[in-house]
């Protein structure tokens, strides 16, 4: 086994992946394979920078940390939801997708086969497997939902990098094997689906104070960590970068 090296753990995850059949969920595949390709794109993230992991109905990426997280965030808040909305626009309601995705960092080693390992990947995809963010996504019209990890938030997300909103994330914990673990949510806590399409809430209207001649109406998760890599990329998990987090 290699030693550890510090990366960012990127984790994208198609929502009700098990219902589909076998055509609809090869297409969804290589959906989110473009989804992916074009948001680390996006993010200035290169090809050399990056590995990935495939687990069927999701992909999980390890970043080099040369790479901007906060690029990286802006881009998922807005780039990826666009990509997603503009493929889902052309295609049937039943063969739409709809992303869970999940950014942290930590340790990962790569074992002689080819898996990876680490304690930090292993609570990124609780976070990704959570009831909190599987709930939020089913809440919602968004095409997407980010999670991002303390570790993430306290370092990147809180100081507002531009086009990222602190206000923008909610505080959550994440019952997991290993105990309790704070994260960070995007969008309005138990926002629903009209709201979170857009329309704005209807303000309650007092009711007119009585008169003689009135009539009132009152109203008022995840598989085991490790997987095969794509395309056949390696990464130097050997080489200490100079500028590695620690």
């Amino acid at each position: 086994m290699t030693d550890p090296v510090y990366r960012t753990i990127l984790l994208f995850d198609i929502e009700q992946f098990g219902s589909r059949d076998d055509v609809e969920q090869a297409f969804l595949r290589r959906l989110l394979y473009e989804v992916v390709d074009a948001t680390l794109f996006d993010a200035g993230v290169e090809e050399s920078a990056r590995l990935r992991a495939d687990r069927g109905d999701s992909v999980m990426e390890l970043i080099d940390v040369q790479a901007s997280v906060p690029a990286l965030v802006k881009t998922l808040l807005t780039e990826t939801p666009a990509l997603l909305h503009s493929k889902n626009r052309l295609i049937a309601s039943s063969a739409r997708m709809r992303l869970r995705v999940v950014l942290s960092s930590g340790y990962v080693a790569v074992d002689e086969l080819d898996g990876w390992v680490g304690s930090d990947l292993n609570h990124a995809v609780r976070l990704l497997d959570s009831d909190p963010l599987r709930d939020a996504l089913r809440g919602r019209d968004d095409h997407s939902v980010l999670c991002v990890s303390d570790g993430v938030y306290q370092g990147v997300v809180r100081h507002g990098p531009l086009g990222v909103r602190p206000d923008d994330f909610h505080r959550i914990t994440v019952e997991t094997k290993e105990g309790p673990t704070v994260a960070w949510l995007h969008g309005e806590p138990g926002a629903s689906r009209d709201t979170a399409a857009g329309s704005a809430p209807v303000p309650e209207v007092p009711a007119p104070a009585p008169t003689a001649t009135a009539t009132h109406v009152h109203g008022d998760v995840y598989g085991q960590t490790g997987g095969t890599l794509h395309g056949g990329q390696r990464f130097d998990f050997t080489r200490r970068e100079r500028d590695e987090r620690r």
